[in-house]
């Protein structure tokens, strides 16, 4: 697969000691890292909290359980906001090629986070199979539930009649 653009030779880019991640090259599957990780920090921040609790209770100053309490929060939300990522990134695409009004040919998926418990959403950006594309449109679907949030659809406007 060749790929056009701002590239460094093989060459240079060894002698410069360049990470294969930083190689524009390099092709593979990616994962996203799953939201569950939450559930480690809120279990460490609830830890803590615990122990200044404790440390109160044997004798620490009290205006240290401001500090715990502000701890506790903090872990009740990231344990809340730990949202399982059940769709994957090839799920999204077929659902928002299934939502478009057209045919798709270049789409690309990112995850953003919605709301204050942070539920992770697939922002589809599609594009039409013409060339150049007539129409584009962002598609958000649910990265939990796989259901569809919203769409949106325009002409291109980069293409003049």
């Amino acid at each position: 697969m060749e790929r056009q653009g701002i590239g460094i030779g093989e060459e240079v880019a060894r002698a410069a000691g360049v990470p294969e991640d930083l190689d524009a090259s390099a092709a593979g599957p990616y994962t996203i890292p799953s939201t569950r990780r939450r559930r480690s920090a809120a279990a460490i921040m609830g830890g803590i909290a615990g122990l200044v609790v404790a440390g109160v209770a044997g004798g620490l100053p009290s205006g240290m359980l401001v500090g715990a309490g502000l701890l506790a929060a903090g872990a009740i939300w990231a344990w809340a906001a730990a949202w399982p990522l059940r769709l994957s990134v090839e799920e999204a695409l077929a659902a928002a090629n299934r939502e478009a009004e057209f045919a798709v040919g270049h789409a690309s998926a990112a995850v953003g986070f919605d709301g204050w418990r942070a539920k992770p959403v697939w922002n589809v950006l599609v594009f039409s199979a013409d060339d150049p594309p007539s129409q584009r449109g962002l598609v958000r679907v649910d990265a939990v539930t796989g259901e569809v949030i919203g769409s949106y659809v325009e002409s291109n406007p980069e293409i003049r009649p």
